[in-house]
C-alpha cells in the first residue's frame, strides 16, 4: 500500500486529477469538472446485484438470494454517447443521493451484513479520494469482503497506485483501440493509451485470477469489452492491444454483446451529433461477435461470452425508482 502522503497527493480534491481528464479544479469549493462530481459523494443505488459475471455475482444454489454488493455512484468521467446508465451518469442531471464518507463506510458494512459476495464499486473513479477513506474506515470496522473496482477503464495510473492494498478485484472495460472512435463516442481521444496503462497496473497489483471453492473471484482482473456494431476490427485491435501489455492467461475476458441502440437513439434525438457511425443504430451481428471471439481465443484469452438475447434494455437497473435502495 502506498504511504498516506503519496495517496493524498494523487487523490487531492483541491486540484482534481482523479481521472485522465486532469481538470485541476478545486472540488472543495464547489467546482465541478467534466464528470460533474463535486465535493460530496453521490450514490444512485445500493443493491445485491445478480447481473455481473458469474464469478462476481455468484450463484450458489436455487434459493440463494445473495449477489454482488453493488454501490452505483452518480456521474462519470467518460460520458459515452450510448451509455445505458445515462440516468445516473450525465453531468447535469445525474440522479443520486449525497452521503458522507462515514455513511459510505456504513453502507459497505451493511452490504456485508446482507451476505454480499463482494463489495462492487460501480463507476467509482471520480470519487476515488472519498472511497479510499471510506474503505479504510470500513476495513477498520470489520469489512472483509473482496473489493471490486468496477470501471470504464479510463483511469489514472497514479490513482490506481494510491488504491493498492485496498482493491482486490478490478472489473475494467477496454472500450476502444482507435483514438478517433474514442473521441467520437466518449470524448476521450487518449482513452486507448490510458486504458492500456491502467490495465497493466491492475494486473501487476492483483496478479493472476484467484477463485474460491465456489468459483467466486477473490482476487484478479476481469477485462470487459463491449462489441459495437460495425466496429469488429477495432474490437480485435482492443484485444491485441491488451495482449501486448498483459499475459492473457492472467485475466478473465468478458466479451459482451449487450449493446442496444436504444440509448444512443434517445441521445441523438435530444442532441443531434455529427460523425456517429450509422452502424451504431443496429445491434451486433452474429458474424461480428464470432469474429471477435475467434480473435480472443487466438490470443489466449479465457472467460465469459454472452448470448444475443442479452441485448435487451430490461437488463439495465431502474435507477430512478425513488432510489429506494440508496435511501435505506
Amino acid at each position: 500500500m502506498r504511504s498516506r502522503t503519496d495517496a493524498s497527493s494523487a487523490l487531492s480534491l483541491t486540484a482534481c486529477r482523479l481521472c485522465p481528464r486532469n481538470c485541476g479544479i478545486n472540488r472543495l469549493t464547489g467546482q465541478t469538472g467534466i464528470c460533474g462530481a463535486g465535493r460530496d459523494v453521490q450514490v444512485s443505488k445500493v443493491m445485491l446485484h445478480r447481473w455481473e459475471e458469474p464469478c462476481i455475482s455468484g450463484y450458489i444454489g436455487e434459493n440463494d438470494p445473495r449477489g454482488s454488493g453493488a454501490v452505483f455512484f452518480a456521474h462519470c468521467s467518460l460520458g459515452c454517447l450510448y451509455c445505458q446508465n445515462r440516468d445516473i451518469s450525465r453531468r447535469d442531471s445525474a440522479a443520486g443521493r449525497t452521503i458522507s464518507t462515514d455513511k459510505l463506510a456504513e453502507v459497505f458494512l451493511e452490504l456485508q451484513d446482507k451476505g454480499a459476495y463482494n463489495l462492487n464499486l460501480v463507476s467509482p473513479t471520480h470519487y476515488a479520494a472519498q472511497i479510499r477513506d471510506a474503505l479504510v474506515t470500513a476495513k477498520q470496522n470489520g469489512l472483509t469482503l473482496p473489493v471490486v473496482w468496477n470501471t470504464g477503464g479510463y483511469e489514472s495510473a497514479a490513482v490506481l497506485e494510491a488504491l493498492d492494498g485496498l482493491v482486490d478485484i478490478y472489473l475494467t472495460d477496454f472500450k476502444y483501440a482507435d483514438p478517433a472512435l474514442a473521441k467520437t463516442l466518449s470524448h476521450a481521444e487518449d482513452y486507448p493509451d490510458r486504458a492500456a496503462e491502467a490495465l497493466a497496473v491492475m494486473v501487476r497489483q492483483t496478479g493472476t485470477v484467484q477463485l474460491d471453492e465456489n468459483g467466486l473471484l477473490r482476487r484478479g482482473v476481469i477485462l470487459r469489452h463491449l462489441c459495437l456494431p460495425g466496429q469488429r476490427k477495432d474490437s480485435m485491435a482492443v484485444l491485441q492491444r491488451a495482449a501486448s501489455v498483459i499475459n492473457p492467461a492472467d485475466v478473465r475476458l468478458s466479451l459482451m454483446r449487450q449493446y442496444t441502440p436504444d440509448f444512443l437513439s434517445e441521445y441523438l434525438a435530444a442532441c443531434p451529433t455529427e460523425g456517429i457511425p450509422k452502424s451504431l443504430l443496429r445491434r451486433v451481428t452474429e458474424f461480428e461477435y464470432q469474429s471477435v471471439l475467434d480473435e480472443a481465443l487466438r490470443l489466449g484469452f479465457d472467460g465469459y461470452t454472452q448470448e444475443k438475447e442479452s441485448a435487451l434494455r430490461q437488463y439495465t437497473p431502474d435507477f430512478l425508482e425513488n432510489m429506494k435502495d440508496s435511501e435505506k
